[in-house]
């Protein structure tokens, strides 16, 4: 059986029907497997990857690469023994150093990913093209990891968050689940590394997955710092009060008199209403006041010449 074609019937027997199991279990000893879920690069962009393998960021790897990936199976580096630290190289983890999957370790925020949730139980199927005992380790990148940045060991933690060691092997694919870390927002890197006990081989993948964002929390800072003249804008204008308008009432002066209160009385010589004039001018009411004078001394006058008539 050619080698792509036992790679394409490895993927249906995951994705379509167990019923295909016996038509690859004897495949090539040069094919083994790969996460399908959560999707891993090297499936996504395959030539069994369907719309994902159209992605910008698959384009892009399959173009640095050289070539497509159509041995999305066979990522392995022989002889690791457990040192993965010291024999794979920083920003080479997704393609395990090897440059026949180079593409893989494209810094990008754009590569196909799935979505979970933090703390939530997480279905992990790896498809195997041929079984082999071992034991999956899996690493999930550290808070504030930045996937524009190449991988690095210091982006993933000393210790995986989860190990599962010969689960069974179903359908063509071994199927467990792991409980995620509760404290990871945004897009990370889901790094599996399955050192297999039966083989000196050790695979690689990574698996780009998504988080919730946090939801934004008000700055105390930029609020202490705001504008005081926008702050005073926006102040309650019950506790500030109106502006004074146009229409108000004018406040009293001592020389006007209040709504409804007596009007002064009129003093009983000519000097004296010339007093009250002078002292009344500085109010609105000192014409009404010199009026009221005039018309006292009138009515005087008149009545001292109807005394003198009367008298001859």
């Amino acid at each position: 059986m050619p080698r792509t074609t036992a790679h394409r019937t490895a993927l249906a027997a995951v994705f379509v029907t167990p019923l295909l199991l016996p038509l690859w279990a004897a495949g090539q000893a040069g094919a083994h497997g790969a996460p399908t879920d959560p999707v891993s690069r090297v499936v996504a962009c395959s030539p069994e990857g369907g719309e994902r393998a159209g992605s910008a960021a698959c384009r892009a790897a399959v173009a640095a690469n050289g070539g497509p990936f159509t041995a999305w199976d066979n990522l392995r580096v022989a002889d690791v023994g457990g040192r993965d630290r010291q024999r794979i190289p920083d920003g080479r983890l997704c393609s395990g150093g090897l440059p026949a999957y180079r593409g893989l370790d494209l810094p990008r925020t754009d590569w196909p990913a799935t979505r979970v949730a933090p703390g939530g139980a997480l279905p992990v199927t790896y498809a195997s093209t041929i079984p082999h005992t071992g034991t999956f380790r899996m690493y999930l990148t550290r808070p504030g990891y930045d996937p524009a940045k190449p991988l690095t060991w210091s982006d993933l933690p000393a210790k995986p968050f989860a190990e599962v060691t010969d689960p069974a092997l179903t359908d063509g694919a071994y199927r467990f689940r792991v409980t995620l870390p509760s404290d990871r927002t945004g897009r990370h890197v889901l790094y599996t590394v399955w050192r297999n006990s039966g083989t000196p081989d050790t695979y690689y993948s990574c698996a780009d997955v998504v988080f919730p964002e946090a939801e934004k929390q008000a700055d105390p800072a930029r609020e202490s710092t705001a504008d005081p003249a926008e702050a005073e804008k926006s102040a309650d204008p019950v506790e500030k009060g109106p502006a004074p308008s146009s229409s108000a009432p004018r406040p009293r002066t001592a020389a006007t008199p209040a709504a409804g209160a007596p009007a002064p009385r009129a003093a009983g010589t000519a000097g004296a209403a010339a007093a009250d004039t002078t002292a009344a001018a500085s109010g609105p009411s000192a014409p009404l006041l010199a009026g009221g004078a005039g018309a006292v001394l009138v009515l005087t006058g008149g009545a001292a010449l109807a005394l003198r008539l009367r008298r001859r």
